[in-house]
Order: C-alpha cells, then structure tokens, then sequence
C-alpha cells in the first residue's frame, strides 16, 4: 500500500515529472525500474555510487551487457576504480542526464540507494571549504591530549546545530566541523543552510521501496552475495588489483563487498566461511542505513518491496503522476 505524501501546488503541477525509485540494497530497484522501461517512456538514471566505476560489475550488481543495450543508463561506467566520484559532481551529472531525457519527450527515473546523492540532487550542497591536512594534524593532537568528547563539548560551544546530532564520540564527523568553523570562522550548520537551494525544476514523484518483513530482506540479501561470490566476485578484485593502481582506502574498494574480498585477500580474513558472513553482514548493515535514511530523512510514498503486486501497484501511481501531461504513455499490462 503507498501512502501519499507530495502536495504540489499550481505552479508543481505545471513542471515536467521525474521519478525516484529508492530503496536499500536488494529491495528489486533494478528489476522495477526495467519494468517501468517496458511500460512507460522513462530514462533511467543510476544512483549508486558504486555503478560509476567501470569494471566493478558483479559485486555492485551492474545489470548485465543485454540489458544495458535494451536498457541504457545513464551514470553508469563513467570513472575507473582509481579515480573518486563526489555528490557534487553526480548533481551536475544527474541534472544534465535529467534534462537530455526531458528534451527527448521521456521522464527521468533515477533509481539507486545512495541517499547522498538524492539529498544532493534535491536540496543543493554547500561551498564548504576544502580539507586542511595540518589543521586536522593539530585536532587530532588535541582529540588524543583531551578526548573527542572534550571536543565535541567545544563544538557545542561553537555550532550547537551540528553538535547536537553527532555523538561525543564521533571522531571523524566532530574533526570536519570544527575544521570547517576554524577555517571559515562560522559554523558548518549555517554555511549548509546557506548551501540548500531551490529543488530542480521537476515534479518528482518520490517512490520508497521498504520491506514488510526485514528477515526476508536478509534472506535475499545473504542469497545475493553468495550468489555474487560464487559468479566470481574474488577473481573480479584480482583483476583490478592487477590491472589498476588500487589501495583499501580507495572508494571504489571500500564498497561492500570489494572491501571484504581485500580484506581476505591481504590475509585479514582467515576463512572463505568467514569472507561469506562479513560480506552479509556488511551488506545488511548498509541495508539498515538506508532504510533509517528513507524512514527519517527523504519524503516519499512507501511501497512494500517484498509485495506480490508490486509493479502493478507502482505502475498505476506512476500512470497517475503523468496522466496531466504531454507524454505518449502505454497501457498498464
């Protein structure tokens, strides 16, 4: 059952529409949104920022070589594994791939979990200012002399906003703010606020795919990445390590998965047994993630993912958001 929750005004109602399929990881994002494909004219557009790196495709899930032709994504394969992807450059991207699929007379759907990236699209981001390797040197000498809750307590002093919704003890998230307000002598929580902007030019139709029952997730998700194991997931990295300039540190090997299968690798993991159960519960830790993100941060219509019906169901809502518009759109089957 969805639940509505958008409420456009004149002025919404007249915009082009462009839909959001999220949800976590193994929630079937990617076999529905194929299934819109075959239904409506869409234009499906990645939101993973996994899928940007070429020759990472079984432990991210890639659809395969037929579908992609059939199929085409955009912000697929765009960056090798040595290279780094930012929310920034994925709202530019995201924007220019929307408004190329707008011109030729299709919707935009964006599909993927990476929450980041729909917060980006839609609210903006911020001109922060860049990191400053010796003034993190000095935090970080401070942090080890007085403790990160010593810090955190000094953040309270100087960005209440901010340290309110970070734990005293973490570390990384403390060390950034501070970092930020010492260089640009105001608190990070204005210099965001200041950063959000004007949502695209768009009626977006925001769709959340969450599970009924999260053992069944669990279950599809431990299927899942044995099944990604067993289709060759440890030879995959091989290859990348043979063929690219790769460190753990990379991004694109602090992927689930990829970071699990280095890790057994360099001898950290002692078993294939044990590489299996981290593997899942990595991933369903990522899982968790984003469905506190989808559940307390980004507003959507919720769907159950686990739901017989659910094409159909989405379907009809989608019919229904571009029923008012100029768009040539086929039947429900």
């Amino acid at each position: 059952m969805s639940v509505p929750i958008l409420k456009a005004g004149a002025g919404v109602k007249n915009l082009p529409p462009a839909i959001l399929l999220m949800g976590p990881t193994a929630s079937g994002k990617t076999n529905l949104a194929l299934e819109l494909a075959r239904r409506f004219p869409v234009g499906i557009i990645s939101v993973d920022s996994a899928l940007v790196f070429r020759e990472m495709d079984i432990g991210t899930a890639k659809p395969d070589a037929a579908t992609l032709s059939e199929f085409p994504h955009h912000l697929i394969n765009l960056i090798s594994p040595e290279e780094r992807y930012s929310a920034a450059r994925f709202r530019a991207d995201a924007l220019t791939a929307m408004a190329k699929i707008q011109a030729s007379g299709r919707i935009p759907l964006l599909v993927g979990g990476t929450m980041l990236y729909y917060k980006a699209l839609l609210e903006g981001l911020a001109d922060l200012p860049q990191a400053d390797p010796e003034l993190r040197a000095h935090i970080e000498a401070e942090a080890a002399q007085k403790g990160w809750a010593a810090l955190h307590t000094e953040l309270a002093r100087l960005d209440p906003v901010t340290a309110a919704r970070l734990a005293p003890g973490d570390s990384q998230r403390i060390q950034r703010a501070l970092e930020i307000c010492r260089i640009a002598g105001r608190p990070m929580s204005e210099l965001l606020a200041e950063g959000q902007s004007n949502p695209p030019p768009y009626r977006f139709l925001r769709l959340a795919l969450l599970p009924s029952a999260r053992v069944v997730l669990h279950e599809r998700i431990a299927e899942r990445f044995c099944a990604m194991l067993q289709a060759g997931l440890i030879e995959e990295v091989e290859r990348l390590r043979q063929r690219y300039d790769l460190s753990p540190d990379l991004p694109s090997m602090r992927s689930v998965g990829y970071r699990q299968v280095w890790e057994w690798q360099e001898g950290k993991i002692a078993t294939r047994a044990e590489l299996t159960d981290r593997g899942i519960f990595a991933t369903r830790q990522l899982a968790k993630r984003q469905i506190t993100w989808l559940t307390n941060t980004v507003t959507g219509e919720v769907f159950d993912c686990l739901d017989q019906g659910l094409a159909t169901r989405v379907a009809a809502r989608v019919a229904d958001q571009v029923s008012d518009v100029r768009y040539q759109v086929s039947g429900i089957r």
